[in-house]
């Protein structure tokens, strides 16, 4: 680390910074319906999900590989331009929070850095098939793999539990929510927390410290895994608000279905070099358990928000990263400038989210939206099982599952 220059250095500490706001996007993605059902309380399920992010960034590097030595060509990229590319995406990261959207974190990096990349050298310094094979392609397919076997699951699961006394039941399914929230925490750490390594490992080979084609350093897996899992501790309450609102009705059998089932499309990924969504896997894990479910239903225009959202964050994290490049290439005072920009916007979201604060004590405090025209009519059409269903009335969505002595309640909406 002695060759590390001081631009290098503040580099590295960006990218961290950007692990950081990762970590607390991405939260919901493991804990929003374990929180909105009681299965764990708050600051618990966080908790837990910030240890098991840290230990699922040391299981693989092949997503950073692909980071780092695929996604751009790495001759004739500058330094500058990493830490261009990280501007846009830690800004686009900071928006979308604040305005409560569970966008992807992972496309917000690929479209800084395409876009910062370009504005440097063009766009022969892109690698379009990898774009394509191992970012584009997963984006489409992912959550529709995963909305598919977590339909598959949710079904089985209602088959296999139908004459069973839910009571009895109860508790296993509290449990089997926890384990498969941890699975979607173990899964979020393999493979996000190393998209942070392969930008940090990439910065290392432009500022010529280690060989083009090098596996991250130890030091740069230690401290990409503690960035994402203080990121997470943190909470993301904004996000998990959002993914409680009303997506669809889950029920505990449901969550564990659509949990399990993301969790396994992401770890299975992460081994073979594909750099996913997690936010898309499982919200489309999600919605496929929602379906799955007799009477069960998505409530589109939720959902509608939420693709918007998919599709505007590669184009404007490559705007975003793109207009900083142009800075940093005036010079030192460009570098300085653009430094100054993200240090300013962040400032400013910061103080814009203090006037609606969503914390650990209000994160559930919402009703339910109401549900739509296709919805209801697909309800009206496919009636439910019989018992009480979330969504009839629209507050007190919170709580799934019962105590060992109490008798089931209706499912929460997630």
């Amino acid at each position: 680390m002695e060759h590390i220059t001081l631009l290098l250095g503040i580099v590295i500490v960006t990218a961290l910074v950007f692990d950081f706001t990762n970590g607390f996007h991405d939260t919901a993605n493991a804990m929003a319906t374990t929180i909105s059902t009681g299965a764990l309380k708050p600051k618990t399920a966080v908790a837990m999900s910030a240890v098991l992010n840290l230990v699922g960034a040391f299981l693989s590097v092949e997503v950073a590989k692909t980071i780092s030595g695929g996604l751009i060509n790495e001759e004739g990229i500058r330094t500058e331009v990493i830490f261009a590319a990280l501007v846009g995406a830690i800004l686009w990261n900071l928006l979308t929070w604040l305005l409560g959207l569970p966008s992807s974190s992972s496309h917000a990096l690929f479209g800084g850095l395409i876009g910062a990349a370009v504005m440097s050298a063009g766009w022969s310094s892109v690698n379009g098939s990898t774009v394509v094979t191992k970012v584009l392609l997963p984006a489409v397919a992912a959550p529709v793999v995963a909305g598919f076997a977590a339909m598959l699951a949710t079904r089985l699961t209602y088959r296999i539990s139908n004459r069973a006394d839910q009571r009895a039941t109860a508790k296993g399914y509290r449990a089997g929510q926890i384990a498969s929230a941890g699975l979607v925490s173990l899964a979020h750490g393999t493979n996000d927390a190393q998209k942070t390594m392969g930008i940090i490992t990439l910065a290392l080979v432009t500022g010529g410290v280690i060989a083009p084609g090098s596996n991250p350093p130890t030091w740069v897996i230690v401290s990409a895994g503690t960035a994402i899992a203080l990121g997470t501790y943190l909470g993301g309450w904004r996000i998990i608000r959002t993914m409680g609102k009303g997506l669809t009705d889950l029920a505990p059998q449901q969550g564990f279905a659509a949990q399990t089932s993301a969790a396994t499309a992401i770890l299975a990924s992460s081994h073979i070099g594909f750099s996913l969504s997690t936010t898309q896997v499982c919200s489309g894990a999600v919605m496929g358990s929602g379906l799955g479910r007799k009477g069960g239903v998505v409530r589109w225009s939720t959902a509608t928000r939420m693709f918007v959202a998919w599709g505007l964050t590669l184009p404007a994290a490559g705007l975003a990263g793109a207009a900083a490049e142009f800075l940093t290439k005036q010079g030192t005072w460009g570098i300085v400038l653009t430094g100054a920009l993200l240090v300013a916007g962040a400032g400013v979201i910061w103080t814009l989210s203090r006037r609606q604060p969503v914390t650990v004590d209000n994160v559930n405090d919402v009703a339910a939206e109401p549900a739509g025209v296709v919805t209801t009519a697909m309800a009206a059409v496919v009636p439910p099982p019989a018992g009480p269903v979330a969504g009839d009335r629209s507050g007190d969505l919170k709580t799934t599952i019962p105590s060992p002595d109490a008798e089931p309640t209706r499912p929460a909406t997630v």
